[in-house]
């Protein structure tokens, strides 16, 4: 019960650091939305998933990068300039949240 709630937390963490921007920026309530849900459940899929164990340090932002791959090409539809933003802000929470599971000993 202790690591479902660890991993809420660091979902809810994650999802308001890479909101906190959009809001200020007036995005669209549905990007906005959608950024957040995807960083809400990223903590889940880092944990359980199996792979990289032995470079946990890497894991969780490699996982999460290949994850928002889809996101990151519509995204470029639109407005090619923050592609590099939205893959450095993937990486780096990506890394966070495995490194934040690993030494809380969730994974």
């Amino acid at each position: 019960m202790k690591n479902i709630f660890y991993t809420i937390l660091i979902g809810c963490v994650a999802g308001l650091i890479d909101i906190s921007p959009m809001l200020k920026m007036k995005l669209d309530k549905y990007a906005i939305l959608s950024a957040f849900s995807f960083y809400f459940i990223m903590p889940f899929i880092i944990f359980n998933i199996k792979l990289l164990e032995n470079i946990w340090w890497l894991k969780g932002g490699l996982i999460t990068l290949v994850l928002s791959i889809p996101t990151i090409i519509l995204i470029s539809k639109e407005d090619k300039k923050s592609i590099i933003p939205v893959v450095s802000m993937t990486i780096i929470l990506g890394s966070l949240i495995g490194i934040a599971g690993h030494y809380l000993n969730i994974m």
